[in-house]
Parts: structure tokens; sequence; C-alpha cells
């Protein structure tokens, strides 16, 4: 019997995606999510438990910064639930971009070794971080579960059940504008050191510590919600508070941005990835 051979092409074209490939490699994608949360934890005192304090301690300094000293209002939210319902989304996103951002360059001497689809690392990051998702999700609702047995005057809607579709929104929108940015480090790498600066301004362009409702300035709404993270910050806190909310308009726009950023950023990845290891 004549030994299979498997020969590996190129992909010359832009649309040419192959999802059943991708499957096939369902086993690698585990294995990477896996791997990026044991590094992370790795060599570290506290663990996982870093994961806890961090958007304890930033929503500790937005509630004296912002709450205290410059007295943004919150909409009848407390202070505290109101940034931390903001930063479990921010963060999410966050570092969904930032891995995927990253995959290509961050993995080069592996690509360069062993082949498998390439679209597998930045997917991967969806996984991993998604994890981490997960703790400062448990966290909130923890504090969150404070505030509502004392009293606080805000209750969870029915919208609740649809935190799952938030939470699949926030990492598409991650993903699709990380899968443009890795397809551009390739040849302008200084969008490395762009990307955090970037991300400083599109936080404060999120209503992560102010209510969307509180900017009524025509040409700063319209950014505002041009930011398709804007969308599910503002839907988590409606989900489980009751107060702000958006309007469907509003929700069809992000789901339409998302879709065309995550579609366009996995072709002009899939284009990039084929000769990227000849560049690095």
């Amino acid at each position: 019997m004549a030994p299979i051979t498997t020969i590996i092409e190129s992909n010359k074209s832009y649309f040419n995606i192959r999802w059943r490939e991708i499957l096939e490699y369902r086993d690698l994608l585990w294995f990477l999510a896996k791997r990026d949360i044991t590094v992370v934890y790795k060599q570290t005192i506290l663990g996982p438990v870093w994961f806890f304090i961090q958007p304890i301690i930033m929503s500790v300094i937005f509630t004296v910064i912002f709450g205290r000293v410059a007295k943004i209002g919150t909409g009848g939210i407390p202070h505290f639930v109101f940034y931390m319902s903001g930063l479990v989304i921010w963060n999410y996103f966050n570092s969904v971009l930032g891995s995927s951002a990253s995959s290509l360059i961050a993995n080069s001497g592996l690509l360069s070794k062993v082949y498998f689809p390439r679209l597998i690392i930045p997917f991967s990051a969806v996984l991993s971080n998604f994890a981490h998702f997960l703790l400062n999700l448990a966290i909130f609702v923890v504090i969150y579960l404070y505030f509502f047995v004392n009293g606080s005057g805000f209750s969870p809607t029915w919208w609740l059940l649809a935190l799952p579709l938030v939470i699949i929104y926030t990492a598409m929108v991650g993903l699709g504008f990380g899968l443009w940015v890795a397809a551009l480090t390739t040849k302008y790498r200084d969008l490395r050191f762009a990307l955090p600066f970037i991300l400083q301004i599109w936080l404060y362009a999120t209503p992560v510590i102010y209510p969307a409702s509180g900017v009524v300035q025509p040409m700063l709404k319209t950014l505002i919600w041009a930011n398709p993270v804007s969308i599910a910050v503002e839907m988590n806190r409606y989900m489980f508070t009751g107060i702000g909310g958006v309007g469907l308009s509003l929700i069809l726009t992000g789901v339409g941005i998302t879709a065309f950023v995550l579609i366009s950023g996995l072709f002009v990845f899939n284009y990039v990835q084929r000769n990227f290891v000849d560049t690095v």
C-alpha cells in the first residue's frame, strides 16, 4: 500500500477559510487555551487571586477618583457596582483583543516549526480569557448580591437571561479587532507599542466610568454608540440593575459593526498568515 502524502499549500485567497481543518485541530485549540491559562499562573504567589484583586482595586480607585472627588453620577447605581459591571465586560474585551492581536508575533517560533491552522491561536485566546472573565464575573456577582440584599434600590431584569449573548458579543468584538491588529502587526511592528495607548483612550470612549445617558453632546453621543463595546457595557449594567438600557436600533448597529469587523478581520488574517513567517 502506497504511503499517504499530505501536501500543504499556502492559501492564496482572502475568503478560503478552512473551517473543517480548524475543527479537526480542536484538541490543539483546547491545549493552547489551557497553556495560556497555566502560563499566567505559573511562578506566581497568589495565582488566580490576581484576577479577583484587579477589578476590585480598579473599582475602588474609580469610586474614589470619579465618584467621590469628581462626583460623576452613576444614574442611581452604587458606585462600586457601577464600575465593576463595566470593568467585567471591558477587561474581557481588552484581554481578548490584546491576546489575539499578538497571536502571530508571540507564537512565531512555534508557527515556523510546525503546521496547523493559524486561526487556532487567536481562537484559543477567546477561550483562555473566558476563564479569566468567569473569575471576574464571580467576584462581581458576590459584590452585586451584597448590595442587592442590603436594599440598594436596583433589581435584575429578565434580560439577564441574555447574558451569554452579551459575553459572546464582547468576545467577537475583541476577536475582530484583534485579528485586524495581528494582521497589520506583521508589517507594522510599532502597532505593538501603540495598542496599549489606543486601548487607554478606548476605555474613556466607553461608558465604564460614566453612564452613557450622561453624555448629551450629539457628536460625543455618536462617538460612544459607534463604539461596539459601549453596547455590551450598558447592556450588562441594565440586565443586572434595571437602570439605563440600550435601544434596539443601537443594538443592531453594534451587531452590524461587530459583524463587519469580525468577518473582514478573518479574511485579512487568513490572507496575511499564509506567508508571515517569511517576514517575521
